[in-house]
């Protein structure tokens, strides 16, 4: 029986997540379809130039498993442009490292990136407002909140 996937950690969400080359008929294109994590695998190694240990340790999984990805990511995107194939962005196994935050002035519930410490509301710009760990919003689904509660 083979190991349970690990998921991985995610810190941006792909804005697009379709591309197709100009000039081809949209019956002769094929679909190259890339995972969320290994995007973002090659926006860690290749846009913020961070090293293998780096990316892997952001990423939540171990230098081999982000090796793997990265190949697999470049590999995709190498055929898909060589061979004219459109880019589909879909898929894989992986959780966002967003967290929840509650407003007690507008009740606004909002997502924000867990390393980033914006405390203010951005509906009303309260500063009265609590994470997801205090008001318990989102441990069933954030492993992240899970880890810390450990500690």
């Amino acid at each position: 029986m083979p190991r349970p996937v690990k998921y991985r950690s995610v810190e941006k969400l792909p804005e697009y997540t379709y591309f197709v080359p100009v000039g081809r008929k949209k019956c002769e294109i094929k679909d190259t379809i890339i995972k969320v994590e290994e995007l973002e695998a090659m926006r860690l190694k290749d846009i913020e130039k961070l090293n293998q240990e780096e990316c892997a340790e952001r990423m939540h999984v171990s230098r081999q498993t982000f090796q793997n990805i990265i190949d697999s990511a470049r590999e995709k995107t190498a055929v898909a442009l060589t061979q004219g194939n459109s880019i589909r962005i879909s898929g894989g196994n992986y959780r966002p490292v967003f967290c929840k935050f509650k407003c007690f002035n507008c009740g606004n519930v909002y997502e924000i990136k867990k390393e980033e410490d914006k405390y203010s509301c951005p509906s009303c710009g309260s500063d009265k407002v609590i994470c997801n760990k205090k008001a318990n919003l989102c441990r069933k689904w954030c492993k992240l909140c899970r880890k810390d509660d450990k500690l």
